[in-house]
């Protein structure tokens, strides 16, 4: 992987060369403590390195001190349109802010400051449906819109004497966002969550997924990543989690190679393929298991 620059979520260090790690956004009320933790703890189980959940108003701020107590993997506060949430949501115990400087307006210092004062980084997450209005006038809803408005950002971050900095920079196109993570790679050391946004429903949206994050990936580029999915967001972890396997980026598992079958099968291999996954899905171990259906 390219090396990036170092931060640290909770515990959790991303970049820098570290492995890729999973994240994922939880779909409840963040409000509804025990349904967010109930979730969390979900996710964490599959193997979600690092969870988002939307604050929307204050008590969705709130209710971070009481989820952080119940979960074991970092939290990240992701924030539109009000600065004051942000700043709530640090003092509340998030790990990690999420903001979109397209729709936070003039209070980035505020941001800053606080997060800086907590030791807190910042994911600058931009994303073609809310680009500032002179990038769009500049370049139009391009690849090179969503790497400027990314970096622009970043800039205005370091200039304020922050640095504890993660880019992401996202499109519901496929080559769009491939594009747009290539630009800033080129121009930046800041770690990569990377990820097609609005990618859709299960199957359609985890082969547009895999389609860029495969390609970021096998370019070196990405730091953490992100199926996003019109579903259960276990779905989401299950899916990267295959992703990185695919490319032979996480650390364990088995690898099942299975031939496709053809006239020369002799046995039910599609089943039998099916079964050895299911009974092999929680072997920790780093194996390859072949399951073939003729001497070819």
């Amino acid at each position: 992987m390219k090396k990036t620059k170092t931060i640290k979520v909770g515990d959790v260090l991303i970049g820098g060369g570290t492995t890729v790690k999973i994240q994922s956004m939880c779909n409840t009320d963040t409000s509804d403590v025990c349904g967010t933790v109930l979730q969390i703890n979900a996710l964490a189980d599959e193997g979600c390195d690092i969870v988002r959940v939307a604050v929307p108003d204050e008590k969705a701020a709130a209710a971070i001190a009481d989820i952080k107590k119940e979960i074991s993997i970092p939290l990240v506060a992701d924030i539109h349109f009000d600065y004051r949430l942000a700043l709530a949501a640090a003092k509340s115990g998030a790990d990690k802010i999420r903001i979109n400087p397209g729709n936070l307006g003039d209070h980035l210092k505020d941001v800053a400051d606080i997060c800086k004062e907590l030791k807190i980084p910042i994911r600058v997450g931009v994303n073609s449906g809310s680009l500032e209005k002179n990038v769009l006038k500049k370049f139009g809803n391009t690849p090179e819109a969503l790497a400027e408005s990314a970096l622009i950002n970043a800039d205005k971050l370091c200039a304020l004497g922050f640095s504890d900095i993660c880019l992401s920079l996202k499109s519901s196109n496929v080559f769009n966002t491939v594009k747009a993570y290539r630009i800033v790679s080129e121009k930046s050391d800041f770690p990569l969550h990377v990820g097609v946004t609005e990618a859709g429903s299960a199957e359609m949206g985890t082969i547009k997924s895999a389609a860029a994050i495969g390609a970021l990936l096998t370019d070196g580029i990405g730091d953490t990543v992100r199926v996003s999915l019109t579903d259960d967001p276990v779905l989401e972890v299950r899916a990267a989690k295959k992703i990185l396997k695919a490319l032979d980026l996480n650390t364990c598992g088995v690898n099942i190679i299975s031939c496709p079958t053809c006239g020369r099968t002799k046995v039910d291999l599609i089943s039998l393929a099916r079964d050895i996954e299911e009974r092999l899905k929680n072997v920790k171990s780093k194996l390859t298991v072949a399951v073939m259906g003729c001497a070819v």
